[in-house]
């Protein structure tokens, strides 16, 4: 009896310990932002979300694999060429996730999806950069990054992927692209700077022209200015000289000697200029008596051509007289 009390007594324990690991083994949790594919018996039997889950024990149902929901992101190098033969490395990052509605195409369809994407990336970029040349390439960047944004998303939206976001990175030409591009980068640079440089030149030889215009108007507008007002002191001068009985020719004496007086005290002042005038005081009387004789003559020579002219005018005048009275 006791040995059968034994044998039951570890049955009841088997029994026991069956029914616990059945149980136990038989609940399971699926964490946030995942789910869990269940088969049974090697087939597809439903997809478990987020919480606690009940399965049948002992191989039965069976977890096959545990997929997130988060969005994924995929880094993809790229070789290939622009509108203008011009080779090109192109970084990619395509983001992506799996459609929570179609959990069981995303595992069953695909088997390498990073992969797969990744060659659906490069048949869809192949396709769309030799539209554009390589400046075009980096102008229209956001476009390529469109056109591939629609080629793959709807190919994976098949499969069970949603594809968020396909980002170009970076377009790197070859070295000797990229250092071509920065010589004439810099030439152009430099010509913009040259003619720049010129221009400046260019307005600063106009600005010193107009100057020097200016000045020199200004100038002959003031030399202009001191010959009349010299003219008109001298000839107020000579006026109320007139009124105290002098001749012109004492007048003119006068009028001569300040003004080689003037010349003078000019000189001494400003030691820089060179004036050429004769050594003795007596040159003053020299200058003096050579503008008299100018003058006289020049008087002279009004009066004598007042006289032909008179002549001539009674002559004219006899011959018309003549014509007329035959």
């Amino acid at each position: 009896m006791d040995m059968l009390g034994f044998l039951i007594l570890m049955f009841l324990l088997f029994v026991i310990s069956f029914i616990a690991v059945a149980v136990f083994s038989s609940y399971y949790v699926v964490r946030h932002q995942t789910v869990r594919i269940i088969e049974r018996f090697g087939k597809f039997k439903k997809v478990a979300h987020a919480g606690l889950h009940f399965r049948l024990p002992f191989g039965i149902d069976r977890i096959a694999k545990t997929l997130s929901l988060r969005v994924q992101q995929n880094n993809i190098e790229i070789e290939t060429k622009t509108k203008d033969n011009v080779f090109v490395v192109l970084d990619l990052a395509v983001q992506f996730k799996v459609d929570s509605n179609k959990v069981d195409d995303a595992y069953y369809k695909l088997s390498t999806p990073n992969a797969q994407i990744q060659s659906y990336v490069e048949d869809a970029i192949r396709s769309s950069l030799p539209k554009y040349t390589l400046d075009e390439s980096y102008e229209k960047k956001d476009d390529i990054a469109l056109d591939v944004f629609d080629t793959v998303s709807n190919e994976m939206s098949e499969y069970g992927y949603i594809i968020i976001k396909t980002l170009i990175t970076s377009i790197e030409p070859d070295e000797q692209v990229k250092d071509s591009m920065n010589a004439i980068n810099a030439a152009q640079r430099q010509k913009c700077a040259a003619q720049e440089l010129a221009n400046a030149d260019k307005i600063k030889i106009v600005t010193a022209a107009e100057a020097d215009a200016e000045k020199d108007r200004l100038h002959g507008e003031g030399i202009a200015n001191q010959r009349k007002a010299i003219v008109d002191g001298l000839s107020e001068s000579f006026n109320e000289l007139k009124t105290s009985g002098l001749s012109e020719k004492d007048i003119m004496s006068i009028l001569l000697t300040e003004q080689y007086l003037d010349a003078l005290h000019t000189f001494a002042k400003y030691g820089n200029h060179v004036i050429f005038l004769p050594a003795g005081a007596s040159g003053a009387e020299d200058i003096r008596t050579q503008i008299l004789s100018a003058l006289s003559s020049m008087k002279y020579e009004g009066v004598i051509n007042k006289k032909n002219h008179k002549c001539n005018c009674e002559e004219d005048s006899e011959e018309t007289k003549a014509s007329d009275d035959e």
